[in-house]
Order: structure tokens, then sequence, then C-alpha cells
């Protein structure tokens, strides 16, 4: 029962939530980033390099064993047991991280600029310095502890 207990108070702790829910966001905006790419981003690109379709670049290593090559896609290719490499869906997923890097440091930025922005209160002095050594007191002291000079009332 106590190891019950300790678990719900770790998972309920603050940092815990947070994780758990930049996970989740995280997951949602990679599906939205790579949408963009797969759907938005890649087909204009391919369409301006020659109706290249990027998801479907492949290289046969190794014809299939159910079905001789050429292969129309990389799941045809995969469904023959051809061994391929993926060339188009590597470019589409470094296309991916870099949109998502380049989000993450364009928050990153914009989180500390809202850092550098707050400017510390100033703090209020409860020490002094003696005139005579120059040693720090407390603003209320009448003597200094260091020197025993009698200093001016506060």
């Amino acid at each position: 029962m106590a190891l019950l207990k300790e678990f719900k108070e770790f998972a309920m702790r603050g940092n815990v939530i947070d994780l758990a829910v930049g996970v989740v966001i995280g997951g949602a905006f990679g599906s939205i980033v790579k949408s963009l790419v797969d759907d938005v981003i890649m087909p204009p690109i391919g369409l301006l390099i020659g109706n290249v379709d990027f998801s479907n670049l492949f290289i046969v290593l190794k014809e299939g064993t159910k079905q001789a090559g050429p292969y129309v896609s990389v799941a045809a290719a995969k469904a023959a047991g051809a061994v391929t490499l993926n060339i188009g869906l590597f470019i589409n997923a470094l296309v991916s991280f870099l949109i998502v890097a380049f989000a993450i440091f364009m928050l990153v930025k914009a989180i500390n600029r809202l850092k550098r922005e707050e400017a510390p209160a100033p703090v209020e002095a409860t020490t002094k310095d003696c005139p005579h050594c120059l040693s720090s007191i407390p603003l209320k002291a009448t003597r200094c502890p260091q020197c025993t000079s009698q200093l001016d009332a506060a």
C-alpha cells in the first residue's frame, strides 16, 4: 500500500505531468509536421524536379523472392520481399526533422527572450559599511562590532 501511495505522489508531481503533456503535444505536433512535409511541401518539390514522388524514391538492393522487379512503390517492393534503400522516405524524415528542430529553436528563443526581459526586483539593503573600518554591519547598528566605533543612528 505504501508503494502505491509513493507512486501516486510521484505521478502527480508537476514535473511528471508537464513531461506527459509535452510528450502528447510533441507527438501531435510531429504528426502535423509529417503531414505538412508529405502532403504539402514534398509534392510541389517533386513536381518541380520532374514528377518525382519522394515517398516512392528508392533503390532496389536485392530483388524480391516473391516477385521480380521493377516495383512501382516501396510498398510493392516490400510485399515482393525486395531489399530497398528508401532515399525518399529518408528525405521526408530529414525535412520533418528540420521543421521540428526549427520550431523548437524558435520556441526556446522566445522563452529566453521572456526570461531576459524579466528584470530582477531591486533588493532592499539590510546592511551598510562602517565608515571607519569598512566592514559590513546591520543598518540599525549604532556601534561597529569590528572596530567598536560609535556610528550615527540609522
